[in-house]
C-alpha cells in the first residue's frame, strides 16, 4: 500500500502516518545496520524523522555531547536519502537557558547533525523565569531565521497550548504545528486528555505519538521474571501493567494470526486525533513489520477494534510518561 499522509496543523508540512525516531538507536547499533535502516524507512514511504540530543557518557571523559544527533546526520547521509524528501524534527530543552539561547543550542543541534535546518523543532516547556510570550517569540524566531520551518510542544499542558496559540494569532506568528505525546494501550492519559486534545484542536496542532511499544514491553520482549530487565522508563506498577497487557495483546495477535507488535501499534493509529505515529527499528526488518500496522487500522472490524482498545484499558494505575 501507498504511505499515507497527513498534515501537521497550518504549516504546510505532511508527514507520513509512520515516522521513525532515532533518539539513542542508531548509536547502538552498527554503521552497516544504521545505513541500512534508513534506506528501508525511506523506499517504504517514511518520511518522518524524528531525532533528539543524547550525550554519550559511556567512553569515559570527555563526554560525547549530541552524539545521536552526529551519528543521525552520518548515517542520513551515508543512506542518500535527499535531505528535501525528509520531514526532519528535532528537540529544544531549554537545559542551559538563560546562558544557552534557543538560537545557540538550535545552531549546535544542526552543526552535529549536518544540516542548514531543520522542519519542524519542538520546545519543551518554558524554563522558570520565562513567560510562554517571550519562549514563543523565541521560537519564532528561529522560523523567521530559517532555521526551522515549524514548530511544536513537547510535555505542554493544555493551558500552556492555549495561551501560546493566542499569542500567536494576536502577533501573525505561526502556532504550534504538532505536540509529540506518549501514546500507547497502557499510556493514554495524555492523548486522551479532553482538556489538552480540545486545547490542541484550537490551536489547530497536530498529534504525533510515540512510545506505542512501551520500550518492547508489548511485543513480549521483556515479561516478568525473564531476566530482570526493562525499559528505563518504566518502573513498577507501570511495568506490571504493561506486562500484563503484553499478555493479552499476544493472546488477541494470535487469534488473528498478526505479529503482537503491529496491533500495538494500530491502536493509536485508531484514534483519529493522530497524525503521525513514530516507531523504532534495529533491523530494515523491522521497518518492514511496522506497515502492518496501517493495513490493520484499514480492515480491523469495529468489535476487534474494540477488544484491542479494551487491553490495557485505564484504571487506577499511574500512567504519566514524558515525551522523548
Amino acid at each position: 500500500m501507498n504511505m499515507p499522509m497527513r498534515a501537521l496543523g497550518a504549516s504546510g508540512i505532511t508527514v507520513s502516518r509512520l515516522g521513525l525516531g532515532s533518539w539513542r538507536t542508531f548509536e547502538r547499533i552498527s554503521r552497516d545496520e544504521g545505513v541500512a535502516v534508513l534506506r528501508a524507512a525511506h523506499e517504504a514511504g517514511l518520511t518522518f524523522l524524528d531525532d533528539a540530543r543524547y550525550d554519550d557518557e559511556t567512553g569515559g571523559a570527555p563526554i560525547r555531547t549530541g552524539y545521536s544527533e552526529v551519528v543521525f546526520g552520518e548515517l542520513f547521509r551515508a543512506a542518500g536519502w535527499p535531505r528535501e524528501q525528509a520531514v526532519v524534527a528535532n528537540k529544544l530543552w531549554w537545559e542551559f537557558w538563560p546562558e544557552q539561547t534557543p538560537d545557540q543550542e538550535l545552531d549546535a543541534s544542526l552543526g552535529r547533525m549536518g544540516f542548514d535546518d531543520v522542519d519542524l523543532i519542538y520546545t519543551a516547556p518554558p524554563p522558570d523565569g520565562l513567560d510562554v510570550a517571550e519562549a514563543v517569540e523565541r521560537i519564532v524566531a528561529l522560523i523567521e531565521a530559517g532555521k526551522a520551518r515549524a514548530w511544536g510542544v513537547l510535555n505542554w499542558s493544555a493551558a500552556q497550548v492555549l495561551e501560546a496559540a493566542q499569542i500567536a494569532d494576536m502577533r501573525g506568528w505561526p502556532a504550534p504545528a504538532a505536540a509529540q505525546l506518549p501514546y500507547s494501550l497502557v499510556h493514554r492519559d495524555v492523548v486522551e486528555d479532553d482538556h489538552l486534545i480540545r486545547a490542541l484542536a484550537a490551536a489547530n496542532t497536530g498529534v504525533v505519538a510515540s512510545y506505542a511499544l512501551v520500550g518492547g514491553v508489548l511485543t513480549g520482549k521483556y515479561d516478568a521474571g525473564a531476566d530482570g530487565r526493562h525499559p528505563e522508563a518504566l518502573t513498577e506498577p507501570r511495568l506490571a501493567a504493561a506486562v500484563a497487557a503484553g499478555r493479552e495483546l499476544a493472546a488477541l495477535a494470535a487469534e488473528l494470526n498478526t505479529p503482537p507488535a503491529a496491533l500495538a501499534l494500530a491502536f493509536p493509529l485508531l484514534n483519529p486525533v493522530v497524525a503521525s505515529l513514530l516507531t523504532g527499528a534495529t533491523r530494515p526488518e523491522q521497518v518492514h513489520a511496522n506497515l502492518a500496522a496501517l493495513t490493520l487500522v484499514e480492515t480491523l472490524d469495529e468489535s476487534v477494534a474494540a477488544r484491542l482498545r479494551s487491553i490495557g484499558a485505564p484504571s487506577d494505575v499511574e500512567t504519566t510518561v514524558t515525551a522523548q
